[in-house]
């Protein structure tokens, strides 16, 4: 019975952990390890400025996850405090303001990454280019937010 009150409690707070995601991005281009350690393996190479989501935080390390759903160990070193996201639609809008009917700032390919200046509650994330055009994108089109 108390297996089943603690299941229904985390579910009940589980809407909640959403808001909680821990977003950040590569600061270098890095390898990824199956393990903590740079003793394992190394799976791949990730470049800068991929956002990625820390999943657990070690002291000197973070598992990590990116947009495809991979996920593998870092050193937490190889993470940045700036923020991007990665556009997950085809020829997605990019709007001058966070409005459906306001203009087109540019047009974001899939796979793009942008760097991420705001996000507001309206589901709008103010985003710039690398060639330093900014825009607005709607959340549902960029992973990493």
């Amino acid at each position: 019975m108390r297996l089943t009150a603690w299941c229904v409690a985390a579910l009940a707070l589980a809407p909640g952990l959403a808001s909680a995601l821990d977003y950040r991005s590569v600061a270098v281009a890095a390898p990824l390890f199956d393990t903590p350690s740079k003793q394992g393996k190394k799976e791949w190479v990730i470049l800068k400025d991929t956002p990625v989501e820390v999943i657990v935080s070690l002291d000197q390390w973070v598992k990590v996850r990116d947009a495809a759903g991979t996920i593998a160990w870092m050193e937490r070193k190889a993470l940045s405090a700036r923020r991007t996201v990665i556009v997950t639609g085809d020829n997605v809008p990019v709007r001058q303001q966070a409005d459906v009917a306001s203009p087109l700032a540019f047009t974001a390919a899939r796979d793009l990454v942008l760097e991420m200046l705001d996000k507001s509650a309206t589901g709008w994330i103010k985003v710039k280019h690398r060639d330093g055009t900014q825009g607005f994108v709607r959340a549902t089109d960029v992973w990493g937010e």
